[in-house]
């Protein structure tokens, strides 16, 4: 009789753990490097948008840009806005994922993103979706996002890394409020009439990757 109990009992306990397994198998793939590493929570890393056109050795040649935080306008410096400049590796950055406790940093998971950087400005340095520009129908990332706390009051501040193609890109389309309907779209580049190419929400996708910073 007690075989009988036990028999089912390990049987239940097997597909509980089969089940377990495999939800573990199911998390979302790490972030790599330039390096072929992993990217860590709480390293710096520089975001460097990938080169469309490749040197050839005739002329001029832009090998690189990256990520920088610059003023909106020339009568407007803070908070600073978050573009990208060519010919430079950028300023580096931090990612906190919304759960950083494993110090890995996953695609598909909603994360803040902070430049390693002290600024004149008061606003902290973590990217934040908080200048529609009317004119131009566009969101733009600036700064005076906080680092945690997530729900519907800092929805704005929630970034994700996603694969593409054979490198990554940006979204922003955060999951910490789960009343709130955000916006989802890609995060890439828009010239604005001062010639700055700002960090903006775009329907094309934009291609990057992660360098470690030392």
């Amino acid at each position: 009789m007690k075989s009988i109990i036990f028999l089912p009992f390990l049987f239940a306990f097997a597909l509980c753990t089969q089940f377990m397994l495999g939800a573990a198998d199911a998390s979302p793939e790490q972030v790599i490097d330039t390096q072929g590493k992993e990217v860590r929570t709480g390293m710096d890393y520089y975001i460097r948008p990938v080169p469309t056109t490749p040197c050839d050795g005739r002329g001029p040649c832009v090998v690189g840009s990256g990520f920088v935080l610059i003023a909106r306008s020339s009568n407007e410096t803070c908070p600073l806005s978050v573009a990208v400049v060519e010919g430079f590796r950028g300023q580096a950055v931090t990612f906190t994922p919304v759960n950083s406790r494993k110090g890995v940093v996953r695609v598909s998971t909603d994360l803040n993103i902070k430049v390693s950087l002290e600024t004149i400005c008061t606003e902290s340095t973590v990217w934040k979706l908080d200048d529609f520009d009317a004119s131009t129908g566009q969101w733009f990332v600036t700064t005076g996002g906080v680092v945690g706390n997530p729900g519907k009051n800092t929805i704005s501040n929630w970034f994700k890394i996603e694969k593409y193609e054979d490198d990554y890109k940006l979204v922003f389309c955060p999951r910490v409020c789960e009343t709130c309907k955000p916006l989802c779209k890609n995060v890439g580049v828009f010239v604005d009439s001062n010639g700055n190419q700002r960090v903006a929400l775009t329907d094309e996708p934009y291609k990057v990757r992660f360098q470690p910073s030392t």
